[in-house]
C-alpha cells in the first residue's frame, strides 16, 4: 500500500537559507532555500512543493508553488530582498499523489544593508597616534518608545559593543578576518531590548586584532593599516512608524581604559585599577575624553557574514593543580583547546596576576618553546573589590591545555579558573565510533584540531606566532571539516578572500588572506601544487558534499585562472615546477631543521596534483556547461599525466621516488596505465610492510595513504597502519596523551623532550584527514552524489574491530550507518533521510547490493540466529 505524507501527518522543517546557521543580517538578496522532510517509514516521494512568503510590515502573504523533487538550495521564488527587510517563510510538500504535508514552522529572514548607498556612517579614529585598545562612546535621546532597533556595526580592527552598559551580542572576535582591502565583514545586531525611550549610550572597544596586530612569524605589525576605525549605524524604530539613525561621525569621542595592550599571539594585560565605570552608559562625564577624527567610510568594501560568528562554545574546568619542579603553579585542563581563561579572584588592589598558557610541558614546566615569539600571556591588575573580581581576556586567544598562574593573592582554588573554549560556532554534524578506543580517541583529537583551528578562517595551528589560513592544510583536510561540521558557509566566506588575493597572474598565494612576510617576495612561495589546489578542490568539496553548485559557478574563474598559470605559456604544463615546491611537506624522514626534504621528489608531487586538478576542473566545467573548457583541462590532464609517467615511472610500475607518498598519489589520482597500476600498488604495500607498518608521509601523502592501500586490495594492511603506535603513526600521539592532531607525527619524542625543530605545533589539523578514511571506510557511510543525495553503506572491517557507528547530518538529514560483526555474522543498522537512497554493499561474497529507501533499516547475515557477543556498540546497548 502507499501512503502519503498527510496520511501520517507530518511536516517539514523550518526551512533554512543559503547555509546560514541564522538567517539574519544577511548579505543575499535571492537566499535559497532548504528543508528536510522526516523519514515517516512509508512509501512517499516528493512530487512538488508550496513555499510561503509573508512580510509582517505589509501584510502580504504570496506562495509559491513548484512541481519539483527539490528540497535542498532551492531557488528563492519571490521579488528581491531589501536592505532591513525582514519576512517570514514556511513550506509544505506535495507527494505524487497530490496530497499536501502540513506547513512547516516559519522561519525568518532579514537582509543587512545591501547596497554602500545605505550607509551614512562615517569611519572614526582616534586622533593623533594612539595606543590599543581605545574606547569610543555617544550618547542620544530616543524621544519616542522603541519597537525595534537594528544596529549594522564593525571595525578596523575587532570590537565588543555595549549599549546603556550591557553587552551586545555573543560574538567574539569580531569582524573576523577577511581580506581587509577587498571585504571587509559587520554584524548586524537586534538591539530593541537594549534601548529605551529617553537617554541612552552606545560604547564600543576597538582593539588591534588581525588589522593592526603581530601576523607572521617575522614580528610583522600594522599589516592592514595603523589607525584602529570604527564604523556604527543604529536605525531605530519607533512605534509611529517613524526611524531614528544613529551613526559614527565627528559627535563621538574616545578614551582609553582598564585594557593596556591586546594582541593575537601575546595575550592581554587588564588593569582593572583604570576602569571607567558607567562608561557605556548615559550621564557619564567625558571630562579629558577626545574628539574624535571622521573620515569617508569604505562602504564599498562591507560585506554580510556568510558563516557563523566566533563564540565562547564550552567551558573546562581545571583537571589538576602541578606544582612544578621550579616550584611554579601550573594548572591542567585535560584537554589541549582553543580559547582563554575566566578567573574569580580576591585580592589587594594592585596585585598583578600572570597567566601563562602552552600545550605540553617539558621536563616538568611549561613547554613554551613551539610557541616561538608569541608570548601567550594575560595580565590581570586587581582593583581590590571586596566582593570580587570576574575577567576574561576580550581580544586575544591561545591554544592550551596547561596554564601556569603566578601573583595569586591567596591560595589558588582551582574552581577559580576556568578555560572557556572559542572557535566558529560551526553546527556539529559528523560523528564516529568504533571498538578501538585508541581510535576514538584519535578521532576526538581530530574534532578538537579543527574546532581550534577554526577560529573565523581554517588556520594552521592556534598557539605560536602564525595562526594563517595555509591553503595546503585545508586543502586536504576540507573533506573531513564537511562531514564534522557544517564549514560550508565558513569556507565560502574564505573562498571569496581566495578570490580577492589570488594573483593577477592566476598564483594563490601559500595562506589566505595573504600576508606579506618580509624578506619572502611575492613569489617566493609561488605555484605551490597542493596549496594553490585549494582554488579547486575546496569548492568541489563544498560540491559534493553540500550540493551547493553554486560554489563551483561561482569560484570558476579564480580556478581556472589558477590552472591556467600553468600551461599558457607551456602547453606541456611544466611551467613554474622547476621551482622550489613545499611538496610532501614535514615527512617523518626529513630531519627537524629542514621540513621540505621528503623522500618523494617534490616536483613529482606537484606533477602528480597538477594531473589531479586539471582532471577535476574539467569536470567542473563540464557541470557548469563549459564544454569547450572540459574538453581543454581533459587535454590538460592527459598531457600531465603522460609527462609523470614518462619522467616519473618505468614501464613496469616502478616510481623514481620509491616512496609511499608517490605511490599513494599516483594510484588514488589515477596516474597509472591499467598494466602498470597492479605493480605499482604491489610496491606500496611492500613499502608499507617493510616500514612495520609506521607511516612514512608528509602532508600531502597522508590524507591518500589508507585510501591507496585500500584501492590496491591491501585493507588489513591499511588497517595495521592505522593501528600502529610506534613512531611515526597515527597512534603515537595518543599513546602519549594527545588531545589533538600534532603538526609533527613526532611532536614530542618518546622521551617526552619536544621536538627540536622550529615548526612543532600540538594541535595542526592536517595529518587529521584520515578521519575522512574512517567514516567513508571503517563507518562505511560514502556519498555517490551531491549532497548525500545517494550514498553506499559499503562497511570494511578490518583490524579486529568487531562494531563502528557512524553518522552524517546530511543537507537531507540524518544518514547513519552502525555495524556489529563477529563469528561470521553481520548486523547493519541504517538510517536514510527522506529524499535520498542508500545502496548497502556487504563485503561477503554471496551478498547482492540492496537499494533502499527513507527510514531505518536492519540487516543480518547470514539471515540465521546467532550471537554478536561484545560486538554491540555502545550505541545500541
Amino acid at each position: 500500500m502507499t501512503h502519503t505524507v498527510s496520511d501520517v501527518d507530518v511536516a517539514p522543517s523550518p526551512p533554512t537559507f543559503e547555509h546560514h546557521r541564522d538567517a539574519f543580517g544577511i548579505g543575499d538578496v535571492r537566499p535559497r532555500l532548504s528543508w528536510q522532510v522526516p523519514p515517516a517509514g512509508i512509501a512517499w516521494r516528493q512530487a512538488g512543493y508550496e513555499i510561503e512568503i509573508s512580510d509582517p510590515d505589509t501584510a502580504t502573504v504570496s506562495r509559491h508553488v513548484r512541481d519539483s523533487e527539490a528540497s535542498v538550495l532551492v531557488p528563492w521564488p519571490g521579488p528581491d530582498l531589501l536592505s532591513g527587510q525582514r519576512l517570514t517563510v514556511r513550506v509544505r510538500v506535495r507527494g505524487t499523489s497530490g496530497e499536501c504535508s502540513r506547513w512547516s514552522r516559519p522561519s525568518s529572514v532579514e537582509a543587512g544593508l545591501l547596497e554602500p548607498g545605505d550607509w551614512s556612517a562615517d569611519l572614526i579614529r582616534p586622533g593623533g597616534v594612539h595606543p590599543s585598545p581605545v574606547l569610543f562612546r555617544r550618547e542620544f535621546t530616543a524621544r519616542h518608545p522603541i519597537v525595534a532597533a537594528r544596529l549594522y556595526i564593525t571595525a578596523q580592527g575587532v570590537y565588543s559593543v555595549r549599549l546603556n552598559g550591557t553587552r551586545v551580542g555573543e560574538d567574539t572576535l569580531a569582524p573576523g578576518w577577511t581580506s581587509y582591502g577587498s571585504r571587509l565583514r559587520y554584524q548586524t545586531y537586534d538591539v530593541t531590548d537594549a534601548l529605551r525611550t529617553g537617554d541612552n549610550a552606545i560604547g564600543v572597544t576597538v582593539a588591534d586584532g588581525w588589522w593592526r596586530g603581530r601576523l607572521g612569524w617575522t614580528g610583522l605589525r600594522n599589516v592592514f593599516g595603523d589607525r584602529l576605525g570604527l564604523l556604527a549605524q543604529l536605525v531605530i524604530t519607533h512605534d509611529d512608524g517613524s526611524k531614528t539613525t544613529l551613526v559614527s561621525d565627528s559627535a563621538w569621542h574616545w578614551s582609553t581604559g582598564p585594557v593596556q595592550t591586546a594582541d593575537l599571539y601575546d595575550g592581554e594585560t587588564h588593569d582593572a585599577r583604570l576602569a571607567r565605570p558607567g562608561w557605556a552608559e548615559p550621564g557619564y562625564d567625558e571630562t579629558g575624553w577626545k574628539p574624535v577624527e571622521a573620515t569617508a567610510a569604505p562602504t564599498e568594501l562591507l560585506c554580510a557574514p556568510d558563516g557563523p560568528p566566533v563564540r565562547r562554545t564550552e567551558e573546562i574546568p581545571a583537571r589538576q593543580v602541578i606544582t612544578t619542579p621550579s616550584g611554579a603553579t601550573v594548572l591542567d585542563f585535560g584537554q589541549n583547546l582553543v580559547g582563554r581563561l575566566r578567573i574569580r579572584v580576591t585580592g589587594p588592589a594592585g596585585t598583578e596576576i600572570t597567566l601563562r598558557h602552552a600545550e605540553v610541558l617539558e621536563n616538568g614546566e611549561l613547554g613554551v618553546r613551539p610557541l616561538r615569539s608569541a608570548k601567550a600571556t594575560d595580565t590581570y591588575v586587581l582593583r581590590g573589590d571586596v566582593e570580587g573580581e570576574v575577567w576574561e581576556p576580550e581580544f586575544t586567544y591561545h591554544g592550551f591545555r596547561y596554564a601556569e598562574v603566578t601573583g595569586w593573592p591567596t591560595a589558588l582554588n582551582p574552581a577559580d579558573v576556568v578555560a572557556v573554549v572559542l572557535h566558529t560556532d560551526l553546527r556539529r554534524t559528523g560523528w564516529f565510533e568504533c571498538s578501538d578506543e585508541r581510535v576514538n580517541q584519535l578521532h576526538d583529537n581530530v574534532v578538537w584540531s579543527m574546532r581550534g583551528n577554526f577560529v573565523d578562517l581554517p588556520t594552521d595551528c592556534p598557539q605560536r606566532d602564525e595562526r594563517l589560513g595555509w591553503t595546503g592544510d585545508i586543502q586536504v583536510f576540507a573533506p573531513t571539516a564537511s562531514y564534522l561540521y557544517d564549514c560550508a558557509g565558513f569556507l565560502i566566506s574564505w573562498l571569496k578572500d581566495l578570490a580577492a588575493d589570488q594573483r593577477a597572474d592566476g598564483d594563490v598565494p601559500v595562506f589566505i588572506p595573504f600576508v606579506p612576510i618580509p624578506g619572502q617576495t611575492a613569489g617566493a612561495l609561488a605555484g605551490q601544487a597542493g596549496w594553490g589546489d585549494a582554488a579547486v578542490i575546496v569548492p568541489w568539496v563544498l560540491y559534493q558534499r553540500f550540493g551547493d553548485l553554486e560554489v563551483l559557478r561561482t569560484h570558476y574563474g579564480s580556478m581556472c585562472a589558477w590552472v591556467d598559470r600553468f600551461h599558457t605559456d607551456d602547453p606541456s604544463g611544466h611551467g613554474g615546477d622547476n621551482q622550489f615546491q613545499l611538496g610532501d611537506w614535514l615527512d617523518p624522514n626529513a630531519p627537524p631543521d629542514d621540513p621540505a626534504h621528503a623522500e618523494t621528489d617534490p616536483i613529482l608531487v606537484a606533477t602528480a596534483y597538477r594531473v589531479h586538478v586539471a582532471r577535476l576542473l574539467a569536470r567542473i566545467a563540464g557541470l557548469l556547461d563549459q564544454e569547450a573548457d572540459s574538453g581543454k583541462y581533459d587535454d590538460l590532464a592527459d598531457c600531465l599525466c603522460a609527462r609523470f609517467n614518462d619522467e616519473y615511472v618505468t614501464p613496469n610500475g616502478r616510481l623514481v621516488s620509491d616512496s609511499q607518498t608517490a605511490y599513494a598519489l599516483a594510484l588514488s589520482f589515477g596516474l597509472l596505465s591499467a598494466d602498470r597500476t597492479p605493480h605499482a600498488a604491489e610496491r606500496l604495500v611492500e613499502l608499507v610492510r617493510a616500514k612495520g607498518h609506521r607511516i612514512s608521509t608528509g602532508f600531502l601523502g597522508t590524507p591518500l595513504i589508507c585510501d591507496a592501500l585500500t584501492q590496491a586490495g591491501a585493507l588489513e594492511d591499511a588497517y595495521r597502519m592505522l593501528l600502529q603506535t610506534e613512531c611515526p603513526s597515527w597512534l603515537y600521539p595518543v599513546s602519549m596523551g594527545a588531545t589533538t592532531i600534532w603538526e609533527r607525527w613526532d611532536s614530542m619524542v618518546p622521551d617526552g623532550r619536544i621536538n627540536p625543530g622550529e615548526m612543532t605545533s600540538f594541535n595542526h589539523y592536517a595529518l587529521g584527514a584520515v578521519a575522512d578514511w574512517l567514516h567513508r571506510v571503517v563507518g562505511g557511510l560514502r556519498s555517490t552524489a551531491p549532497g548525500f543525495r545517494t550514498f553506499d553503506v559499503t562497511p570494511q572491517p578490518g583490524g579486529g574491530l568487531n562494531w563502528a557507528r557512524t553518522a552524517h547530518e546530511t543537507p537531507y538529514g540524518l544518514a547513519e550507518v552502525s555495524w556489529r560483526h563477529a563469528d561470521g555474522r553481520w548486523e547493519v543498522d541504517v538510517t536514510v533521510p527522506f529524499g535520498s537512497e542508500a545502496t548497502i554493499r556487504l563485503p561477503v561474497p554471496e551478498w547482492t547490493p540492496v537499494v533502499v529507501g527513507a527510514g531505518r533499516h536492519r540487516f543480518t547475515h547470514p539471515d540465521t540466529p546467532g550471537t554478536l557477543g561484545d560486538a554491540t556498540p555502545p550505541a545500541q546497548r
